[in-house]
């Protein structure tokens, strides 16, 4: 007990099946803030797809932090200042886009404001899209863009296909980028050593305290890190099952406002 902060996962999370956050979860959090608690919110949606949330939780009026691209970028919502950016290393993005083409699998690159792929049309890529609210620029060469700043990349596809690629493409990455998938069928490459145990770290450091004075809860494969690094690690009911087997504390679904039970037991 006496954790000092809430890290929240939003889809499947924060977020309901609907990608809604309840007013029920809402009221919850305001709580936690309330009594001084450190509100963040870690996700692999890059910072204007997080936008909603941040407006619905009121981070800019009334404080809380934003770890966007699985904390490729951590800011504080309230103040504006960048705590930590890191985009993909120069060039290796034609890496990326060779091991695409080799297993024929869609890619799709995020800029700051901006989705770029060879395929838009893809209807994962599309997904990607509207869940952010960012448009998909149709690129003819990923190449061309190896020297821009890229926050991520995701190959989409079935879910066997995924787990199969994720583990050719860890391999070959290996010390150079950090391959995860988010879903089933996103299959995230970032710079290395980016995900959101290392957001929960940086953020503490920032603000004196350790990752263990902070309760991290999620339900994919991505926050499977943060969960098993935090003072308490804590799966929706909903969440995929590896991440339930690693967890601290499994709550409620996202439907049943899980995250409601998790503050009102370790944090107020």
């Amino acid at each position: 007990m006496g954790y000092k902060g809430l890290v929240m996962d939003i889809d499947g999370t924060l977020y309901n099946s609907a990608k809604r956050i309840t007013e029920t979860t809402r009221r919850a959090v305001f709580r936690a803030r309330e009594a001084g608690k450190v509100i963040a919110i870690a996700s692999g949606r890059p910072i204007r797809g997080i936008a909603d949330v941040s407006r619905r939780l009121q981070l800019a009026e009334k404080g809380g932090y934003i770890m966007g691209w699985n904390s490729g970028k951590i800011l504080n919502a309230q103040t504006g200042e960048v705590i930590s950016e890191t985009t993909l290393p120069e060039g290796i993005v034609s890496e990326i886009a060779a091991l695409a083409r080799e297993y024929d699998v869609p890619v799709v690159a995020h800029t700051a404001g901006l989705l770029l792929s060879e395929t838009p049309e893809d209807e994962i890529i599309q997904l990607e899209a509207r869940l952010n609210y960012m448009t998909v620029d149709k690129i003819s060469s990923l190449e061309d863009y190896a020297e821009q700043p890229l926050y991520k990349c995701i190959l989409t596809g079935g879910g066997e296909k995924l787990e199969a690629l994720e583990k050719i493409a860890a391999q070959r990455f290996e010390g150079r980028l950090s391959v995860y998938r988010s879903e089933p069928y996103f299959l995230e490459i970032l710079p290395p050593g980016i995900d959101k145990a290392r957001g929960v770290d940086v953020l503490a450091r920032h603000l004196g305290l350790t990752r263990e004075d902070f309760i991290a809860c999620g339900d994919g494969f991505n926050d499977l890190s943060m969960i098993q690094s935090a003072g308490l690690g804590v799966a929706m009911a909903n969440a995929q099952s590896i991440v339930r087997q690693n967890a601290d504390y499994v709550t409620e679904s996202c439907d049943d406002d899980g995250l409601v039970s998790v503050i009102e037991k370790f944090l107020i």
